[in-house]
């Protein structure tokens, strides 16, 4: 816009714009574009408030040849629900990759993040997951928990979904209100050994600093989503697992420093050289899957390109139907 005018848009608009199946492809060529070296990502700045069980998080990136750049802040705060307060909240700055000129603000409340987390899910299910997927178990009962299985409702077909919580009440919750929107068979299961046991997919959605799925417990032939561990010190899965398991992440240089990569290679149950990107499976420059029987493991630590993919289709919406609110210098 050369007026200088600046469009913002709100959560409850953003969510009648872009939903699980419009994220996908978008996050798709995401990872395409990251694979073969075409996105210039910073490092992502994070911030612990411990005494707030709160965290914070600045990512974005610049997509080579887009017309703009976005940079995001997100937060997760793990009281609030006993405040009524979603535990999730931030903002998305988009810019004129040109000139540097703010285009838009999305006011999203973290739902993006929520979002393109679920797609990138998806997506490692699509490229990665034994087919046919019938059994998925989710742990964790949060918004996360919610969009992982959303999204994967959109690649692929399960006839029963298993859910754990710390909770029971919870992941009851979760459970009905899922198996009520998705037209699936849902359930909470008391144990997290027979939620996992047997199960074509596993996501792990948890803020856990304490290694929740034991490697034996994880089949032959699973595949496993973890999407919860994206500081330093974050762990769900048992480093043993990984050691067992083809090892994808979203971005090496960054699950080296955190994530289940991280814990992995500080108990030395794999070395760095053996793990592949996303990025390559999604460009067809790597496998996903080599045998029935392997469990592969993709590890999320959340990556700054998806935030710019994801807002530069927002933005792209809200304009094509004329939501949001234009704010004039």
């Amino acid at each position: 816009m050369v007026d200088g005018s600046v469009l913002v848009v709100r959560e409850r608009e953003l969510r009648d714009l872009v939903g699980p199946a419009d994220a996908l492809p978008v996050v798709h060529d995401a990872f395409v574009r990251l694979g073969r070296g075409e996105v210039e990502q910073p490092d992502v700045l994070s911030l612990e408030l411990p005494a707030h069980r709160g965290e914070v998080h600045a990512k974005g990136a610049y997509v080579h040849g887009a017309p703009t750049f976005a940079i995001k802040v997100a937060s997760g705060f793990y009281d609030n629900p006993a405040r009524g307060l979603p535990v999730s909240a931030g903002a998305v700055w988009v810019f004129d990759a040109r000139t540097g000129a703010l285009r838009a603000m999305l006011l999203d409340n973290g739902f993006l993040t929520e979002l393109r987390t679920g797609a990138a899910g998806a997506l490692s299910v699509r490229l990665m997951a034994r087919q046919p997927v019938r059994t998925v178990a989710v742990v964790g009962t949060g918004g996360q928990a919610r969009h992982q299985l959303r999204a994967l409702a959109t690649v692929c077909a399960p006839t029963h979904v298993r859910i754990w919580g710390r909770r029971a009440e919870a992941a009851a919750r979760c459970a009905r209100e899922l198996s009520d929107e998705l037209g699936l068979r849902v359930e909470a299961v008391a144990s997290l050994a027979d939620g996992v046991g047997g199960a074509d997919v596993v996501v792990t959605t948890t803020p856990s600093r304490t290694p929740l799925v034991r490697a034996e417990w994880v089949s032959p032939g699973t595949h496993v989503v973890a999407v919860g561990s994206d500081l330093p010190g974050k762990v769900e899965l048992d480093p043993a697992l990984l050691g067992r398991a083809t090892v994808v992440a979203d971005r090496l240089a960054q699950c080296r420093e955190q994530g289940e990569i991280a814990a992995a290679l500080a108990a030395g149950t794999i070395v760095a050289a053996d793990v592949v990107e996303l990025g390559a499976i999604a460009a067809g420059d790597a496998p996903g899957r080599r045998t029935e029987d392997e469990i592969t493991v993709a590890d999320f630590t959340g990556v700054g390109v998806l935030d710019t993919a994801i807002a530069g289709l927002a933005v792209d919406r809200a304009r094509a139907a004329g939501v949001g609110e234009q704010l004039r210098p």
